[in-house]
């Protein structure tokens, strides 16, 4: 009973309600006679509810099917080290976007998504090596050792110095191989770092400053956890209104080192806050054991095949190095994978805004508005609407127990997707029935004083295609980092993270396949394929998976064996 008053004091403490004083009934509402130690621990406890009858679950203590079911669920505060993952990421996520929207000026010619590939394929060797070898926070620190020095190889060779001795371009290459490999290993470790930081596996009974007893949902608290994380990527992000600018006044230099100091940042807090990390060990040979049972449930054609019990019914002697938990646990990663499948097609969708988005809007009257300036308003739009769903929108969904689950989150977000390229499309129909130069734009007509102009359509009026397609993220993207961690085995986090960034570089290749209808009159049928690709896709996905959102709470809750009964 020591446990629970202490647990109680905790809760009391972390949401700020009074201690309950209630007047003690039975539950016919008599009166329960001379209080005992014991009676009074009870109402310390949280046993008694308003009215004052003993049947509530005490603070702390995981809720019933009924209290699951009718009080309402909400998200915890984060810790301070989930925020110090967070400014890593931020920084880490600025010094990305801020020079490699300056990489197509810096060797004026196409990159062939060069560095985007290579850091969306090596998340798996970085996965693998934190899993196996070093663990999550020291693979990060490596990787990181090596980010910086691909990012020394790209300033030293940018000087003025460098360039006029025909450095430049082999020193670009070099960068972006080692920049690419440092990456993409920070990359598939930090999403599941900063969600380790929160250490609740299961539900809990908590009281809210207004005295409301709630439901302590882990789920809904990493979903929080990810989109503050998503939302540090996009403030990141932003660091293309201040790069571009470098570049043209002073040199790309400038702009590279700009990069290089705020990422050095982002490794001395990764550094310094390490006593404030929970770090968990790497696992040995996890991730070959997870092959093999993989290869076993195969041969066997039966998905409990690697069970040691399994293998006992079928007269097997064989030693297996798991027990059947973590085959539960592989099975659960394996759904994960399955949802994930969907993926490519929505990445192919997103990669629009930073490609034919930014063409489209250069076929359009500017208005002292640079084309490529227009696709910061994707991140604008993230960072606006993430805490109005975050604060407003899902609280208010979780007051009116509407259930809004993951699998019905990304559903959405193909369909917002969607209706981006409808979007686009219409837009596009307007620049090709606008003069000067119609279905042709960037014609010779367009040209004012040595400048094209484009058509008659104001850059403002693609606003909204960049607004859904960042609601769109917040919906799937967001919700896929989630997934891949929620259903990972606890020592599988990074490996599921990359098989899930995996999906990015599938989609890339299928947009690579649509470059030869990417041009005009033709471009607005892709985005018209696009807009019916996603949308069936979404409503496609929710069919086949929609079940999952009833087994939610069940999959998330395998993680408690991990840490202890009470999942702390």
């Amino acid at each position: 009973m020591a446990d629970h008053e202490s647990e109680a004091a905790q809760l009391h403490q972390q949401f700020g309600a009074a201690e309950p004083q209630h007047e003690k009934k039975d539950l016919a509402g008599g009166s329960l006679g001379k209080d005992t130690e014991a009676e009074v621990r009870s109402i310390e406890a949280g046993y008694v509810n308003k009215e004052g009858y003993l049947h509530e679950t005490p603070l702390g203590e995981e809720p019933t099917e009924e209290e699951k079911r009718t009080l309402r669920h909400v998200a915890e505060s984060l810790p301070i080290s989930a925020w110090l993952v967070a400014v890593v990421e931020l920084c880490e996520r600025f010094t990305y976007y801020g020079m490699q929207g300056l990489f197509q000026n810096y060797v004026q010619r196409p990159l062939d998504g060069s560095l985007g590939q290579g850091a969306l394929v090596t998340p798996i060797f970085g996965a693998i090596v934190a899993d196996q070898y070093l663990g999550k926070y020291m693979a990060i620190f490596y990787f990181c050792i090596v980010y910086v020095a691909g990012l020394l190889i790209l300033l030293f060779t940018s000087l003025p110095i460098s360039l006029q001795h025909g450095a430049g371009l082999g020193g670009f290459i070099a960068a972006i191989i080692v920049v690419g490999i440092g990456t993409g290993g920070i990359k598939s470790n930090v999403a599941p770092l900063i969600a380790d930081q929160y250490k609740r596996k299961t539900m809990a009974i908590g009281v809210t400053k207004e005295g409301e007893r709630v439901i302590l949902d882990p789920g809904l608290t990493i979903q929080r956890i990810y989109m503050i994380f998503y939302g540090c990527i996009n403030v990141g992000s932003l660091s293309l209104l201040a790069t571009p600018y470098m570049e043209r006044d002073i040199g790309f230099w400038s702009a590279f080192l700009l990069c290089l100091c705020v990422f050095v940042t982002g490794t001395i807090v990764l550094v310094f806050g390490r006593k404030f990390y929970v770090v968990r060990p790497p696992t040995g040979s996890i991730i070959t054991n997870a092959f093999k049972a993989v290869g076993m449930m195969i041969v066997n054609r039966n998905m409990d095949a690697p069970k040691p019990t399994w293998q006992a019914e079928h007269g097997s002697s064989r030693t297996l190095p798991w027990d059947d938990h973590f085959i539960d646990e592989l099975k659960r990663a394996l759904v994960a994978c399955k949802v994930f499948t969907f993926y490519p097609i929505y990445w192919v969708v997103y990669g629009q805004f930073s490609g034919n988005f930014v063409s489209q809007a250069g076929q359009m009257e500017h208005h002292g508005i640079p084309n490529d300036l227009m696709q910061n308003f994707d991140p604008i739009s993230i960072i606006i609407f993430l805490p109005i769903l975050d604060r407003i929108v899902y609280p208010l969904l979780q007051k009116m127990h509407i259930p809004f689950r993951p699998i019905t989150r990304i559903a959405l977000g193909f369909v917002v997707a969607s209706l981006a390229m409808m979007y686009a499309a219409i837009v596009q129909h307007l620049i090709y029935t606008s003069p000067p130069c119609y279905n042709q734009p960037n014609c010779d007509l367009a040209l004012v004083n040595g400048v094209r102009e484009g058509n008659k359509v104001h850059i403002a009026v693609q606003t909204p295609a960049y607004m859904l397609i960042g609601i769109s993220e917040i919906f799937a993207s967001v919700s896929g980092l989630e997934y891949a961690y929620t259903k990972a085995p606890p020592t599988m986090k990074s490996f599921v993270q990359s098989m899930y960034l995996l999906t990015n570089a599938f989609g890339a290749a299928i947009g690579e396949a649509l470059t030869p209808v990417a041009h005009d009159p033709e471009i607005i049928w892709m985005f018209v394929g696009l807009c019916v690709a996603s949308f069936c896709a979404g409503i496609i996905f929710w069919i086949v998976f929609h079940h999952l959102n009833a087994k939610e709470d069940d999959m998330n809750a395998l993680d408690k064996d991990e840490y202890g009964s009470d999942g702390r």
